[in-house]
């Protein structure tokens, strides 16, 4: 009997320490992940510094600030928001003091406001630069003759503008009926915790599963 228990006490106590080892790292990534977001976190919230003459990619969150005036053209971006349900992100041209023109997000308005008249010109803008990832594969083209994106296309939304490759999302208002949306880590998957419940969940399936066999085992050579 003893024999025919050890290779079901073998594969279980080593699957049970694989599955063990895959819920640690999930929870070292974890740590890891929250070390991320912190920092990030620390990012978005530092003083905003004026906007920067050369701008990349690698200065996303950066928070700065600029003076000019908003644009009358707009590009309305389809969103919905819980507890609000659908509406529209406001995408506007800003022209700097100094000629310079990037995107503005100035932040979201209830479906039924996409086109109501709102407040333009002079501004000074205070929010943080952002790529966002809106757009993959299955994004819908824009609808251009209802003026509806379902995306914030950073490159199509600056050829249609006539703007730099650059938006800026305001994190404060610009305006009356507009709320701000400002740039967080909400949208940042973080789901290494729940990783780690599944594989120690499983861990215990799988302890389950060997005790019943030994169980079998046990009953039947009696």
């Amino acid at each position: 009997m003893l024999k025919r228990m050890i290779f079901p006490i073998v594969i279980g106590l080593a699957g049970c320490a694989i599955l063990i080892w895959l819920g640690t790292w999930q929870l070292a990534r974890l740590e890891w992940k929250q070390g991320i977001l912190s920092e990030i976190e620390a990012k978005i919230a530092a003083t905003p510094v004026p906007l920067p003459a050369e701008i990349d990619p690698s200065m996303k969150y950066l928070p700065v600030t600029a003076m000019g005036r908003i644009g009358a053209e707009e590009l309305h971006v389809l969103v919905s928001r819980k507890q609000i349900g659908a509406g529209f992100l406001i995408i506007a041209p800003f022209e700097t003091e100094d000629g310079r023109r990037v995107l503005l997000d100035r932040g979201f308005v209830r479906d039924m406001e996409k086109d109501a008249p709102r407040a333009k010109g002079p501004a000074t803008i205070v929010g943080n630069l952002h790529w966002p990832d809106d757009m993959n594969s299955s994004t819908p083209a824009p609808d251009l003759g209802r003026n509806i994106w379902f995306g914030r296309d950073i490159p199509a939304m600056a050829a249609a503008l006539h703007t730099e490759p650059v938006l800026i999302v305001a994190r404060q208002s610009t305006g009356e009926g507009i709320d701000p949306i400002p740039v967080g880590i909400e949208g940042i998957p973080n789901d290494h915790l729940q990783y780690a419940l599944t594989w120690f969940s499983l861990c215990l399936v799988w302890f389950g599963m060997t005790l019943f066999l030994l169980w079998r085992i046990w009953t039947r050579t009696e």
